[in-house]
């Protein structure tokens, strides 16, 4: 009797795996279309900056007389470098001064949130 149960534990098991490798690699297609979306975004919103620039509506200089120094921060808009390093902390890395691109392993680091709050 006891072959029997481990057979049928391990027939039993099998069937676990294989709905297991099934989940993985539905999370991967789905992964890798986030992936493509994320570039395409990533793209068109370097173009749409370009197009902004080149028609003076998103201005490389701030006229620093309309604005005072604890708004300054919230008028400018982030540039590419912002961008990147978003980019690095979302996919895992930390982008503070102390650990900066270490891999992030206990979820969220309050200083390099502490960046995306003054920007």
């Amino acid at each position: 009797m006891a072959k029997k149960e481990m057979f049928s534990q391990v027939i039993h098991m099998e069937k676990k795996l294989h709905t297991f490798h099934e989940e993985i690699r539905e999370l991967k297609e789905q992964l890798a279309a986030l992936i493509e979306e994320n570039q395409g975004l990533v793209t068109e919103n370097r173009l749409l900056r370009e197009r902004l620039e080149s028609e003076g509506i998103f201005p490389n200089a701030i006229d620093e007389e309309a604005f005072d120094q604890d708004s300054i921060s919230m008028a400018t808009l982030p540039g590419e470098g912002y961008d990147n390093l978003a980019r690095l902390y979302h996919e895992g890395f930390h982008i503070c001064n102390l650990n900066y691109g270490s891999l992030r392993m206990e979820g969220d680091c309050l200083f390099c949130l502490s960046f995306f709050q003054y920007k």
